[in-house]
């Protein structure tokens, strides 16, 4: 089944818009104000909710468990966690592994940050991630946001995203969470490794800013393992 998800995360990624400033600080006010306006909707259940949270770990461990991940995040490092964040530097797919990391060491809003910043860049699974994240939450307009956006971004050929990326992904987690799955989650070092960097800026700002080269070279090693 992980050769299936490889294929599926492999075409998640579509072209980048021409390159442009990214400002971090506008970003983050938006984000702050997205949830201070987010009120749960009871209509979708508490079932549904947690079977998102389910479906939205799975997802993010395998994506963490890709040969590349360690790879992509030590792109993100550049000149340290206060770089300016720019699309025309960022590696998307570190940004896509750095907010499932942040995800599953327990810094969602962070995660959310980072997921907004690849699916901004038209990276369909950092979208999908974002489906389910609000989703679990029991926000159905912003789940329902970007589940659209995952199914009409632009590809290569200009076609629509057909329901077969949902469903197949959908389906393999509902095997995991019957079957179980070899994806490990994150160990107590990268989460402690995690918790550092929020501390580090947690007098600034709640979101955690780039990963740095001591947190990528933990990623490298729990990715030999």
């Amino acid at each position: 089944m992980i050769s299936t998800i490889d294929a599926l995360l492999a075409n998640a990624a579509v072209p980048v818009s021409p390159a442009r400033g990214f400002d971090v600080g506008a970003a983050l006010r938006r984000l702050a104000a997205d949830a201070a306006r987010a009120t749960p909707d009871p209509t979708l259940g508490m079932a549904r909710a947690a079977q998102a949270g389910q479906r939205l770990g799975v997802v993010a461990r395998w994506i963490l468990n890709q040969p590349d991940a360690a790879h992509h995040v030590d792109s993100l490092v550049q000149d340290g966690p206060d770089a300016p964040v720019e699309e025309d530097s960022l590696d998307v797919e570190g940004a896509v592994v750095f907010a499932c990391l942040l995800y599953l060491t327990g810094h969602p809003e962070s995660a959310q940050f980072w997921w907004q910043l690849a699916a901004g860049a038209g990276h369909r699974a950092a979208g999908y991630c974002l489906h389910l994240h609000h989703l679990s939450l029991g926000e159905a307009r912003e789940a329902a946001h970007w589940r659209h956006q995952v199914m009409h971004a632009p590809t290569r050929t200009d076609a629509p995203l057909d329901e077969d990326f949902i469903e197949s992904i959908e389906v393999v987690a509902r095997y995991v969470h019957t079957h179980g799955s070899v994806a490990a989650a994150p160990t107590g070092t990268l989460e402690m490794e995690v918790d550092r960097l929020a501390d580090a800026g947690a007098g600034n700002c709640i979101i955690v800013r780039r990963p740095d080269r001591r947190l990528a070279k933990q990623l490298r090693d729990f990715n030999r393992h």
